[in-house]
């Protein structure tokens, strides 16, 4: 019995490591905490839950009852769930602001094209977003994934009178908010110097990506290629 406990007794270099992990652990809990919780009170809860958790685990290596690599290995899933969680919000987040985005792009084509555009691109683009704002404001309230808007049970729901499943209108509903996001990009505006008292001319305007700044369009790109991302995985399931 003795002699098994002396085994499991860690080396003052072992508390280090594990100490130090430790410290990491609570450290980027308060960096991630500190970019996505806005209430101080709940951040600091939340820092504190962790660095309990985080002290528990060098306690229990100190004294013997976990072994070095099993304590580094829980602080490793620790941090790596938080990393998750993180990014998950974030993408929450940059989704809900993208889907106001395009709203107001949807609005926006209506109003340029006198309604013209307004049936053909305008109110789908405005669906969409108010539709991806609504799914995405959702989810990180309720700390889900899954929320489905009206929109996007509309598609459900044209697949399923066609035979087909959720699946296949979650693939079209998402093939076809990139496909409104493509020509939202290569639409026709007017370019910010031009100027015409009656009429604007062809040579007057440019592609739209071309008048958006740098931030405007990363965010597109980044939320078109979430979308992509939820597309192959639909597409593997």
């Amino acid at each position: 019995m003795n002699k098994k406990y002396e085994k499991q007794q860690p080396t003052f270099y072992d508390i280090w490591v594990v100490s130090q992990a430790a410290a990491y652990l609570t450290n980027q809990a308060c960096t991630i905490s500190a970019r996505n919780i806005n209430d101080g009170v709940v951040r600091s809860q939340f820092n504190r839950e962790v660095a309990c958790y985080a002290r528990s685990i060098f306690r229990d290596v100190e004294e013997g009852r976990k072994t070095i690599d099993q304590g580094l290995k829980e602080i490793k899933q620790e941090q790596e769930s938080l990393i998750n969680q993180s990014l998950e919000v974030g993408r929450k987040g940059t989704g809900a602001i993208a889907g106001a985005l395009q709203f107001a792009t949807g609005a926006g084509i209506c109003y340029a094209s006198v309604g013209t555009l307004c049936l053909l691109a305008g109110i789908p683009i405005m669906a969409h977003g108010a539709n991806n704002m609504y799914e995405n404001g959702r989810n990180l309230m309720n700390d889900v994934s899954d929320t489905a808007g009206p929109v996007r049970s509309a598609y459900r729901a044209a697949a399923t009178s066609f035979g087909y499943g959720e699946r296949e209108g979650d693939l079209a509903y998402g093939g076809t908010d990139i496909g409104l996001s493509m020509y939202s990009l290569g639409r026709r505006v007017i370019k910010p110097d031009a100027w015409r008292l009656f009429r604007y001319i062809r040579l007057d305007k440019e592609r739209a990506y071309k008048t958006m700044g740098a931030a405007p369009l990363g965010l597109e790109a980044y939320t078109d290629y979430e979308t992509g991302r939820q597309i192959y995985k639909r597409l593997n399931e």
